[in-house]
């Protein structure tokens, strides 16, 4: 659940490490088992073969006890060396066992569960493991039930131990060595599983990065090569985009045929007007007027919906805005009310350069109609949390808006102020344009004292080599 909606990348990531620690600790688990099985194995070897000398020995001086006390080996002469062997006759006093000088008086202590598997005469060992010596340390001990040529008939056992310290450090030593190997081992594992998840899933970035250039109008179609399993879903994208750019070219040819098929009628309806009564025309020429404007702003807003989600279609505002910029100068020569514009460099839209026309056009003229003296354009690049936008904000030093009359500005057909010329379409035109790109659109107090009306809209900024394409 915790991995559900992550990457492809760190899914196969979490998986393979999790299934190669698993296998680390495993193999790492079973390797030291199987060596210190073998430490103990190499160890009771050596047990043996000081139970077969102590054997000999005691067979060969059955009679001399403090010889047979120090034979052996020079470990077991030394007082709590760690290396004591033992035997006792079946039915025997402890008192009369015969000891290594390293027991002294003691004897070894055996666990409670200890047993004898077998009885062989050729002092084969019969049992193993482990028990305490009389300083308390724990040894390991062999038993092996012999019965000597020289003494009497019956079976005696021979103890030999060892510190089982020996084999603890051998195991410990192992331990250590195989903790550094599996960590090296581990993290080459690592690298190797980044490494084949970075060169695995490379075709994929690529095609992302393939398919941000055509949403970002560098290229109409994904370009490049890619892996047998990656190329269906390439060639299936190019044949989406292609069909897309056939059905927007479509609609762009329906709503010419529409606009041409209503504005003909209206355009005859306007000339066969004027034979009519001046009254009659005038109230007939407004009401025509009105339809054109209704038709051209369906028209558009037809158009722009088509034209909203096509991919690879960006402009220059730079562009738009000094070509607006100096289209309102030559409306008001006498520099009332002064326009200025502050747009930063190499801002790109992603639309249609006559749809950004058509909403900063409306912002700026509405902006002049009402200012006293000012009107600034501004345009800014704005990151957000997954895409950039373009901030255009259009200000003026008029009267204002009063927030309650907000909504009512941006109603198509309604005015603030019916003595002012226009249609009331131009901020309703605005918001609509602007919601088809996933804009939006804001009213702010303005520094100059009037209104500011901030217009956001998809782009980045970027140096544009080519001219600006724009759909016909």
């Amino acid at each position: 659940m915790l991995l559900k909606n992550r990457s492809i990348a760190v899914r196969l990531a979490a998986a393979s490490l999790l299934w190669s620690a698993v296998i680390l600790v495993d193999a790492a688990a079973v390797l030291y088992h199987l060596e210190s099985r073998s430490t103990e194995q190499i160890f009771d070897r050596r047990l043996e073969t000081y139970a077969e000398t102590v054997v000999t020995l005691v067979d060969v001086y059955p009679e001399d006890a403090g010889l047979v006390g120090s034979i052996g080996h020079i470990l077991f002469d030394l007082p709590q060396s760690g290396w004591y062997w033992e035997i006792s006759r079946d039915g025997g006093r402890v008192e009369d066992n015969l000891r290594s000088n390293s027991l002294g008086d003691a004897h070894l202590i055996l666990p409670p569960d200890w047993g004898v598997d077998t009885r062989d005469e050729n002092a084969r060992v019969s049992v193993r493991g482990y028990g305490t010596a009389p300083d308390g340390e724990r040894v390991r001990i062999i038993e092996a039930d012999v019965q000597f040529r020289v003494r009497d008939n019956g079976f005696y056992r021979v103890y030999v131990a060892g510190p089982a310290s020996e084999i603890t450090i051998v195991s410990n030593r192992f331990l250590y060595m195989l903790i550094a190997t599996f960590s090296l081992l581990g993290l080459g594992w690592v690298i190797t599983t980044f490494v084949q998840i970075r060169y695995g899933l490379k075709p994929l970035n690529d095609l992302r990065a393939a398919l941000s250039l055509v949403r970002a109008g560098r290229t109409e179609r994904i370009e490049g090569r890619f892996p047998e399993d990656i190329a269906p879903l390439a060639k299936e994208i190019n044949l989406l985009l292609e069909t897309n750019r056939e059905i927007l070219e479509r609609a762009r040819t329906q709503v010419g045929n529409l606009a041409h098929a209503l504005k003909t009628p209206l355009s005859v309806m306007s000339n066969e007007i004027e034979d009519m009564d001046p009254e009659t025309a005038k109230r007939i020429r407004e009401q025509t007027e009105i339809m054109k404007d209704q038709v051209q702003y369906h028209v558009n807003r037809a158009r722009a919906a088509a034209l909203a989600g096509t991919l690879g279609t960006y402009n220059s505002v730079n562009d738009v805005a000094d070509a607006l910029l100096r289209t309102f100068r030559k409306i008001y020569p006498e520099g009332v009310p002064e326009i200025t514009g502050d747009v930063s460099r190499n801002l790109v839209f992603f639309g249609e350069s006559q749809d950004l026309q058509e909403m900063l056009g409306n912002l700026i003229d509405n902006a002049c109609k009402w200012a006293k003296s000012k009107v600034r354009l501004s345009a800014t690049l704005k990151k957000g949390e997954e895409r950039a936008f373009i901030r255009l904000s259009v200000e003026d030093d008029g009267p204002g808006i009063e927030k309650d009359n907000i909504n009512t500005a941006v109603q198509r057909g309604k005015k603030l102020d019916e003595t002012q010329p226009g249609t009331g379409l131009g901020l309703s035109i605005v918001a609509d344009l602007s919601s088809l790109y996933r804009g939006s659109l804001a009213f702010e107090k303005s520094p100059l004292g009037g209104v500011r009306v901030v217009l956001e809209l998809p782009g980045e900024q970027r140096i544009m080599p080519t001219p600006p394409q724009t759909a016909m």
